[in-house]
């Protein structure tokens, strides 16, 4: 199997869960359970399964709780970046993280749920990774494959696998999965405080080294209470 890149992911469990509520009304939206156990059991079980050994998990709303949880794990081994003074979106919280993280690194949110293709996630990122051309790879996945996905998708890719945004009043082909695989060239230069990623993959995508790669396996978007049902069911059929 191929090498993975990194041994050491980020993962983005600060957010409000504004979309979960009223589930997240008392706990944040990575401890709300699906098929079991809290959303963020199954990103760090899925890291473990593919041999990354340390992960960094950022902590804002209800964060003593998720704190709490996460620290009892030994594998991978959590370390905290603590945002609650301020919520930092996606790109602030990455820039805040950087030093507890090696280069390239794995990022992912913590509400994500997927079935393996041949081989894992972190291990398709892997395996097309080219540090030379790439600032980021994103794990994008086609329509057929994304379950309780209802939107016109995200990206575009060419032959080469560099990505371009899905055009105004059109469909695109390959939804983001919230996984990327993550170089600190990315971060350079980063606005102060709080800002997306997208200003980085907008910039990346300008000098044509924003990539993506087309994940082998299903995925579930778990955004709202209404995707528990399904998504517990789709798991228990494999």
């Amino acid at each position: 199997m191929t090498k993975l890149a990194s041994e050491a992911a980020m993962v983005m469990a600060a957010g409000m869960g504004k979309r979960m509520r009223p589930l997240t009304a008392s706990q944040p939206k990575p401890l709300v359970r699906v098929a079991g156990k809290p959303l963020i059991d199954h990103t760090l079980d899925r890291l473990a399964d593919a041999g990354v050994t340390d992960a960094v998990v950022n902590v804002h709303y209800l964060a003593d709780a998720l704190e709490a949880h996460v620290l009892e794990r030994r594998n991978p081994k959590v370390v905290i970046s603590d945002e609650r003074e301020e919520l930092l979106e996606t790109g602030g919280g990455m820039v805040k993280a950087q030093g507890q993280l090696p280069d390239p690194f794995f990022c992912l949110n913590s509400d994500n749920i997927w079935l393996e293709g041949p081989q894992t996630a972190f291990h398709d990122l892997s395996k097309r990774w080219n540090a030379q051309e790439m600032d980021a790879l994103l794990l994008l996945v086609p329509h057929g494959s994304a379950r309780n996905f209802r939107g016109k998708g995200d990206f575009h890719m060419d032959a080469l696998g560099k990505v371009s945004r899905r055009r105004s009043g059109r469909i695109a082909p390959f939804i983001y999965t919230g996984i990327q695989l993550v170089s600190h060239r990315l971060l350079r230069d980063a606005p102060a405080g709080k800002f997306s990623t997208n200003v980085l993959w907008s910039r990346a995508i300008e000098e044509e080294r924003l990539f993506g790669v087309a994940f082998t396996g299903q995925w579930f978007e778990v955004g709202s209470p209404s995707s528990i049902a399904p998504t517990e069911e789709a798991l228990q059929r494999g």
